[in-house]
């Protein structure tokens, strides 16, 4: 099968490291978490979304869930930060190589750092973004940890 070429960055990711993986594709898109989620069938706590955030001029990728907000100030804690906000449509394209609203946690390009939300550890798979608006992968928690080169933290402020 051809991906569109966002995607098949992703899916080159997943098969040069073994990752049981499925991508999937939803001819209607998915532009927001509870729509994917919908599409999906999964909880909205398993979507993952990938925000840029631009912290002290670098840009730092935080993987939340679904249904939770990214806490600027835990991000800036992690990341030992004064300054952090959200990254504008081009700096997230040049810092991931996607366009906004379709960003995959890796291959990284420009991003310094990657967070990594810990409530994702309560499931057996998440969903993350893989390249498109309509394309979204399936893997397990600490194969996304690991191929985002994140570290785990509690970035929503969930307890």
């Amino acid at each position: 099968m051809s991906w569109p070429e966002p995607v098949e960055r992703v899916a080159a990711v997943l098969r040069a490291e073994a990752i049981d993986s499925r991508i999937e594709e939803f001819s209607e898109g998915a532009a927001t978490a509870r729509e994917a989620a919908r599409a999906i069938g999964c909880d909205l706590s398993q979507i993952v979304k990938s925000l840029v955030l631009v912290c002290d001029g670098a840009y730092v990728l935080a993987l939340v869930p679904g249904d939770r907000r990214a806490d600027e100030d835990a991000v800036a804690r992690a990341v030992e930060a004064t300054e952090v906000r959200v990254a504008r449509p081009e700096e997230v394209l040049h810092a991931t190589g996607f366009e906004p609203g379709a960003v995959a946690p890796f291959p990284r390009r420009a991003v310094t750092q990657a967070l990594m939300d810990t409530s994702f550890f309560a499931h057996d798979v998440v969903w993350i973004g893989a390249g498109t608006s309509s394309h979204m992968a399936s893997l397990r928690p600490p194969e996304l940890l690991r191929l985002a080169g994140a570290r785990a933290f509690d970035l929503t402020g969930h307890g």
